[in-house]
C-alpha cells in the first residue's frame, strides 16, 4: 500500500484558507508563563532588546529551575515559532530519544520505565534551545541563560503547589534529588550544580552538554546509577526543524505541532471529522456529545498509527476525507458509541501537572507557543549529582509494555515501540489559531489530555461566545479511547454530565482539576494582547511597557 510522510499528508487535506492574516503589529511584547520568575526572565530579554525567541529561550531555562517538577535540561520538548519578516510558521522538535542500549521493542518491568535513571531519553531542551537562540535570536545564548543561573544560584520558595508535587514524587527520589527537593512550603530550594551546569551551557552552548564536559559528567553518573544513555547517545542527539501540521477550519487557520507530536494529526483528525458540523448552531449537550465521540475514533487511530515521522510512515489516507466522514457517519448522535464498536469502522486501506507551557509576542509580531516537559511529575525522579540535572522519564511514552496502559492510561501500538535513535510519540500540542481578526497563542500541560484541552480552548476561540479567560478556565472534558470513559473535571455541568451518562456514555468523575494553560490573543487589527492565565496555576502575564 502507498503511504505519504505526515507533512505531505496534511498538504493534500487542506482547503484553502480564506481569512485574512494582514496585521498591525502588537501594542507591546508580552510572556506568558506557568511561574512569575520565569515570565519576568523572558520579560528581561524583550527589556534588553531581544526578540520573542531569545524570550523564549530564557523562560524556557528559567521554568527548568523554578518548576523542576515540570521541565528542565534533562528534559525536551517542542517550540512553535512565527518569523514575522518570513511570514513562516516552523517547529524545533526538542523530543527526547531512545538511548541504544534500549534496543528494539524493548519492554519495561514494572516502574522501571517510570522511576530511576534507567528511565530516562536522552535529554533535548538543551539543543532546542541552542538553535532557538542562536538561530533566532538577537542575545546570545550566554544572555539568555543568565537569569535561569541566578534562579538557580540564588533560590526560590517552595509553593503549596509544589510541595505537593514533591509529596506525591519523593519516594522515587534518589539521594541528589531528595538532598535539593525534598522541601516543605516556604522552604528554599538552592541548584548550585545545576547553576554551573547553566553557567557551562551559557559559554559552549550544546557541544558542551552533548560532547563536552557536562556530557561527560552526566554518562558516568547514569552509567553508574543504571542508566541507559551514554556517551555516544548524546554525542548524537539533535534538535530538528519540522513543518508544522497546518489545517483549516469554518474560516480558521491551525498551525500546530507534528510528529513526533501526536497532538497536531489527532487535531487534525477531529476537525476533519467535523467539517461538515456547523458547532456554533448545535446545542451544548450536542456540541459536547459530538466532540466526545470524535475524540474517541481521534484517539483510537493516533495509538494504533503514530510514532516517530522518521522511523513510522504514517498511512496516506490517515486524514483522508472520505475516510474521515466515514469516522463522522458512524456517529449516532443520540448514543455514545462502545469504544471497542469502533474498531471496525474507518480502517486503513493499508495493515502530563508534569509538564509546562508558555506563549510569547514581541513587538515585532514574532510569535512562541512551547510546551516541554520532563514526563511523570519530576520526570525519573533521578538527580545527576555532579550536574544537577533532573532526568526525565520519558521512556514511558513509548509503548515500554505493549498492550498494557502507560501512566497517562494510554494504550498503544507498535508504531511507538521502543528503537534506538527514535523519539517517543508525544502529546504536547502548541498551537496557534489564526482567525479572520485574532490569533490565538495556546498550549498547555496535561499529559494524554493536552490534546483535548487545546481542541476545548481551540473551539471556544472559534465559537466566541465566552470571554477568552473561559476558553482556558471552564471546566473539561476528555475521552482517549481507551479506558471507554468521559473524564471529567471538577466543577463540571452536573447537569449536562447527567445528560451525557443519559446518552449512554460512562462517566470518571475526576479528584482533581487537570492541566495549566498559559495563552496570548493577539487583535491583528489594533495590536491588542490579551494574557491568560489557567486558574488552576500559579502562571502569570508579563507585558513590555
Amino acid at each position: 500500500m502507498r503511504y505519504l510522510p505526515a507533512c505531505i499528508l496534511m498538504l493534500l487535506t487542506t482547503p484553502v484558507f480564506a481569512a485574512s492574516t494582514e496585521a498591525v503589529k502588537p501594542e507591546s511584547g508580552m510572556v506568558v508563563a506557568a511561574q512569575p520568575a520565569a515570565a519576568e526572565a523572558g520579560m528581561a530579554m524583550l527589556q534588553k532588546g531581544g526578540n520573542a525567541f531569545d524570550a523564549a529561550a530564557a523562560t524556557a531555562l528559567a521554568l527548568g529551575v523554578v518548576e523542576p517538577g515540570s521541565s528542565g535540561l534533562g528534559g525536551g520538548g517542542f517550540f512553535m515559532l512565527y518569523i514575522a519578516r518570513q511570514d513562516r510558521y516552523v517547529m524545533i522538535d526538542a523530543r527526547e530519544t531512545s538511548p541504544a542500549a534500549a534496543g528494539h521493542g524493548e519492554v519495561f518491568e514494572s516502574r522501571s520505565s517510570i522511576d530511576g535513571a534507567q528511565a530516562a531519553g536522552v535529554p533535548g531542551l538543551a539543543a532546542g534551545v541552542d538553535r532557538l537562540a542562536k538561530k533566532y535570536g538577537k542575545l546570545g545564548l550566554k544572555r539568555v541563560v543568565a537569569p535561569a543561573v541566578k534562579l538557580a544560584t540564588d533560590g526560590f520558595t517552595v509553593s503549596s503547589r509544589l510541595a505537593g508535587m514533591i509529596e506525591w514524587r519523593k519516594a522515587a527520589f534518589n539521594p541528589a534529588a531528595r538532598e535539593l527537593f525534598d522541601k516543605k512550603p516556604g522552604e528554599i530550594i538552592r541548584q548550585p550544580q545545576l547553576a554551573a551546569t547553566l553557567k557551562q551551557f551559557g559559554e559552549h552552548g550544546a557541544e558542551v552538554f552533548y560532547r563536552g564536559e557536562t556530557a561527560l559528567s552526566l554518562a558516568r553518573d547514569l552509567k553508574r546509577d543504571g542508566g541507559l544513555i551514554g556517551l555516544n547517545d548524546l554525542g548524537e542527539y539533535h534538535a530538528v526543524e519540522r513543518k508544522p501540521v497546518v489545517f483549516d477550519y469554518h474560516g480558521y487557520r491551525v498551525v500546530t505541532a507534528a510528529l513526533p507530536s501526536s497532538g497536531g494529526m489527532t487535531l487534525a483528525h477531529i476537525f476533519g471529522q467535523l467539517q461538515d458540523d456547523d458547532l456554533k448552531r448545535l446545542k451544548e449537550l450536542d456540541r459536547d456529545h459530538l466532540l466526545i465521540e470524535a475524540m474517541k475514533r481521534a484517539y483510537r487511530d493516533r495509538n494504533r498509527y503514530l510514532g516517530d515521522a522518521d522511523f513510522v510512515t504514517v498511512p496516506y489516507d490517515y486524514l483522508a476525507e472520505n475516510r474521515l466522514q466515514e469516522l463522522r457517519d458512524s456517529i449516532d448522535m443520540q448514543h455514545a458509541s462502545p469504544a471497542l464498536d469502533i474498531q471496525g469502522v474507518g480502517e486503513m486501506f493499508s495493515e502530563g501537572h508534569d509538564t509546562t507551557h508558555f506563549s510569547v509576542v514581541d513587538r515585532e509580531g514574532n510569535m512562541v507557543s512551547a510546551t516541554l516537559s520532563v514526563n511523570y511529575a519530576f520526570g525519573s525522579g533521578y538527580v545527576s549529582p555532579s550536574t544537577g540535572i533532573l532526568l526525565n522519564d520519558e521512556m514511558d511514552d513509548f509503548a515500554t509494555r505493549p498492550g498494557e496502559p502507560n501512566a497517562y492510561g494510554l494504550v498503544q501500538g507498535q508504531a511507538n515501540g521502543v528503537e534506538p535513535g527514535k523519539r517517543m510519540l508525544s502529546s504536547m500540542t502548541p498551537s496557534f489559531i489564526i482567525g479572520p481578526e485574532r490569533t490565538f497563542i495556546l498550549g498547555t500541560p496535561g499529559g494524554s489530555r493536552i490534546i483535548s484541552m487545546v481542541l476545548e480552548a481551540s473551539v471556544g476561540s472559534m465559537l466566541d461566545e465566552a470571554p477568552p479567560d473561559d476558553w482556558v478556565n471552564s471546566p473539561r472534558f476528555h475521552h482517549q479511547f481507551l479506558p471507554d470513559a468521559v473524564q471529567l473535571e471538577p466543577g463540571f455541568s452536573a447537569k449536562l454530565a447527567g445528560q451525557l451518562q443519559g446518552s449512554g456514555h460512562t462517566l470518571q468523575w475526576l479528584e482533581r482539576p487537570y492541566g495549566n494553560m498559559q495563552a496570548i490573543l493577539l487583535d491583528r487589527k489594533s495590536g491588542r494582547l490579551t494574557g491568560i492565565t489557567d486558574r488552576r496555576g500559579e502562571g502569570a502575564v508579563s507585558r513590555q511597557p
